[in-house]
């Protein structure tokens, strides 16, 4: 038997149509929503291998990721965050760049245009005009035209003895603003992992009219199992809309951060429609909106 998910977002509801995961990842089928009279959402989220000190081989490696997932049908593609620098506080200045304008920035333009999908870019460091140094999340269209930039708002610092301390706010200054794009599909919102804690936040997302959550994360082996899905299908559930997550993989290094990788799609019940592991590897989903509900 089919199964059909909806959730009311005012004059428009969200049904979840097909999600499938490739590579060794399990799929599984439910209901149509092209079939109900609805439009689909492909989307693809790459869990890329964990990135290097080389800037230039990150960049590469992401930009295959895209290639490959827009051939797949991918209409909206969403990176890791920090997926072209190591993520630690001392590498983010070094690894810092002008978005628009830098490589990397450069580099998801194109693929963006040449794939023609929506791309939510994970994040870099970005070097502001400022001076200062965000944790940025770039977005682009399928002409290649920048039309967001989420600067992560709540900072990573955090103690746990004996298991994990890090503190972004050595190198990295918080943004201060809702991140929020429109689309043919609506309206999307995007925030930085740290931020997926802040129920706020996304509840400000979703009054302005938002049904998909966007969270590119790099949640570690401390705070990941007890935390990483609980708090996107708390977000998920609070606001009754769809949210994924795009995740770095584990590294081999057993000397770097240790990402917790489990990048996922969560629909509006709060239920977990597609996961998986810590190795690299992208999930595909289709999200259906019906427009006449």
């Amino acid at each position: 038997m089919s199964l059909l998910l909806k959730a009311s977002f005012g004059r428009r509801s969200a049904a979840l149509a097909v999600f499938a995961a490739t590579s060794h990842y399990s799929s599984r089928r439910l209901t149509n929503a092209a079939e109900e009279g609805g439009d689909l959402l492909r989307v693809a989220l790459c869990q890329l291998k964990a990135p290097g000190a080389d800037k230039a081989a990150n960049i590469k490696h992401a930009e295959a990721e895209v290639k490959a997932a827009a051939a797949k049908g991918a209409q909206l593609v969403v990176l890791p965050e920090v997926w072209n620098s190591p993520y630690a506080a001392s590498s983010f200045p070094e690894h810092a760049e002008l978005v628009p304008g830098g490589e990397s920035s450069t580099m998801m333009a194109e693929a963006a245009r040449n794939g023609r999908v929506w791309l939510v870019g994970g994040s870099v460091p970005e070097r502001g005009e400022d001076g200062k140094i965000y944790n940025t999340c770039a977005v682009f269209s399928p002409s290649g035209e920048l039309v967001a930039k989420h600067r992560k708002v709540h900072l990573f610092d955090i103690d746990v003895p004996g298991r994990i301390t890090f503190r972004e706010s050595d190198t990295l200054t918080g943004g201060d603003k809702v991140t929020v794009f429109d689309t043919p599909f609506g309206k999307i919102g995007i925030g930085i992992c740290y931020d997926m804690r802040f129920p706020h936040l996304s509840a400000l997302m979703r009054a302005r009219g938002c049904s998909l959550l966007v969270f590119p994360g790099a949640f570690n082996t401390t705070t990941g199992p007890p935390h990483f899905e609980l708090l996107q299908r708390a977000r998920a559930l609070d606001n009754q809309c769809f949210v994924v997550t795009a995740s770095p993989a584990r590294p081999t290094d057993p000397e770097a951060y240790q990402s917790w990788g489990h990048s996922s799609v969560i629909g509006p019940w709060g239920d977990v429609l597609a996961t998986t592991g810590h190795e690299p590897g992208t999930v595909h989903a289709e999200l259906g909106y019906d427009a006449r509900r």
